[in-house]
């Protein structure tokens, strides 16, 4: 796994993946999602909807993908247990993913469940640069969730969310490990990992203690345990900022 802020260079490659089908696109669900003609569910890979459905995130993959033929692009085709085909999807004629026009217009947020190098580059930096011009979502200001800042979190419980702050402190309670950006452990907002991941995260350069004190950006779907919660599950939720 990559840490998106190791990512850089322009230029890069977009998903480069196994062909896994194509069609035509009938009509768009919502932000992430469309059904082609032939009945076929697609749900688009390394990319989130970031907090409440927006209706102009449905309205930019109209613009982008329907009506239009696409091929989709993906370690494999099973679908999930909804019937939905994850994929990287490229619209005829594109040599970018659709994912990646998402996320230059700032109508989505980059997964943390990419694992391929190309991949990771091309979404990270059309995020990056959506994020710099203020685009889409980035024109709000609370996109980006302030750490110091727990009722705010809080009030994004179930949805995938990007949070900022420096870590204060670092602690470790049985199996779990936090990453803490507040000093009331019980209240304030807190990363946390599991002892059996810890191995990546270390291996990674990220070992908590590294973190303590730095600058760092984090994403993931909030959760409560007293104070808001992001569960780490692997190494590309986590983006450094900065030095001490």
């Amino acid at each position: 796994m990559l840490v998106l802020a190791s990512v850089g260079g322009a230029g890069a490659a977009d998903c480069v993946l196994e062909p896994q089908g194509e069609g035509r696109v009938a009509s768009v669900i919502d932000a992430r999602s469309f059904r082609l003609e032939d009945g076929r569910e697609v749900r688009l890979a390394g990319i989130e909807r970031a907090g409440a459905e927006r209706a102009s995130g449905r309205a930019a993959l109209s613009a982008i993908a329907g009506g239009r033929d696409v091929t989709l692009h993906g370690e494999e085709d099973t679908p999930d247990r909804y019937g939905r085909q994850a994929a990287f999807v490229f619209a005829a004629g594109s040599d970018h993913s659709v994912q990646t026009e998402l996320l230059r217009r700032g109508e989505a947020l980059v997964s943390s469940d990419i694992a391929e190098k190309n991949c990771v580059s091309a979404l990270a930096m059309a995020e990056a640069g959506a994020r710099d011009a203020k685009l889409g979502i980035w024109a709000e200001s609370t996109a980006i969730k302030n750490a110091e800042s727990s009722g705010d979190i809080l009030a994004a419980i179930g949805h995938f969310t990007v949070v900022e702050g420096r870590v204060l402190s670092v602690r470790r309670a049985g199996a779990i490990t936090y990453l803490n950006f507040g000093r009331n452990w019980t209240r304030d907002f807190a990363a946390t990992i599991s002892r059996r991941i810890m191995p990546a995260f270390e291996s990674a350069g990220l070992g908590p203690k590294s973190l303590e004190n730095r600058r760092i950006r984090v994403r993931g779907i909030v959760s409560s345990r007293g104070g808001p919660r992001i569960e780490l599950f692997r190494v590309g939720q986590i983006e450094v900022l900065g030095g001490k």
